[in-house]
């Protein structure tokens, strides 16, 4: 299994500071909330992650080595706005389209077994547009562990998802992270969901509070106090 280390990140959109410093570690079979605002920076932070862009300070390592070595090691879920759930394709025909690269399993196999672990083989026949929306995200995450990675950054996976589907998600990602998985889910959450995870990342285009979601809370308590005080 892989660990994803992220040291001194910074990225730069012309002159505007988009990410500022930011440095942690993803160890194999944990499950991380990266959570901030609209603007926080996590959806240019992801990409960063899976190799897609390149900061202009510090770098990403998978195991020791820059990540763009193996970015088939890592893969992303995009939002689901990215996606035309119109299209004319069946669940298995989206799956189908995350092939990875190398791994000895047929294709046909590879693509059941993404299927099996969301819950979706009785399933793999019917049009996107007929699913409900947690169906959908499900589908979605099939075809992300379609390719074989090691590594899996979800980007806002349970945005415009109800209640009940977003607990089922975000079971379904915590069976995964327990099976060895290393995953990172970004959110706006805030509530009680986080949780379900090891680790929360607060960002604001730089690190506010890293650590478990007791500790996160207590250090953002800690700097609202701060400011408060500032203010006073």
């Amino acid at each position: 299994m892989s660990s994803l280390v992220a040291k001194n990140l910074s990225f730069f959109y012309g002159q505007q500071c988009v990410l500022k410093d930011i440095s942690f570690e993803l160890t194999p079979g944990s499950l991380t909330a990266l959570v901030g605002p609209n603007g926080a920076g996590k959806s240019t932070l992801l990409r960063i992650l899976q190799g897609q862009n390149s900061p202009q300070q510090g770098n990403v390592l998978l195991e020791g080595d820059p990540v763009g070595r193996s970015r088939n090691k890592v893969a992303l879920m995009p939002q689901r706005s990215s996606i035309n759930w119109n299209f004319p394709i069946t669940v298995e025909g989206l799956v189908s389209l995350g092939r990875g690269v190398g791994g000895s399993s047929p294709a046909c196999c590879k693509t059941e077994a993404s299927l099996q672990r969301v819950g979706l083989s009785a399933m793999r026949g019917k049009r996107l547009d007929s699913l409900s929306g947690g169906q959908q995200q499900r589908a979605l995450l099939a075809r992300t562990l379609r390719q074989s990675a090691s590594v899996f950054l979800l980007d806002e996976p349970c945005a415009a998802l109800d209640p009940p589907a977003r607990e089922k998600f975000l079971s379904l990602v915590r069976q995964l992270a327990d099976a060895g998985l290393t995953l990172m889910v970004s959110s706006h959450d805030w509530g009680d969901s986080l949780n379900a995870y090891d680790k929360v990342i607060a960002l604001d285009r730089s690190v506010m509070a890293f650590g478990t979601p007791n500790e996160v809370r207590r250090q953002l308590e800690s700097i609202s106090s701060m400011g408060n005080q500032c203010c006073d």
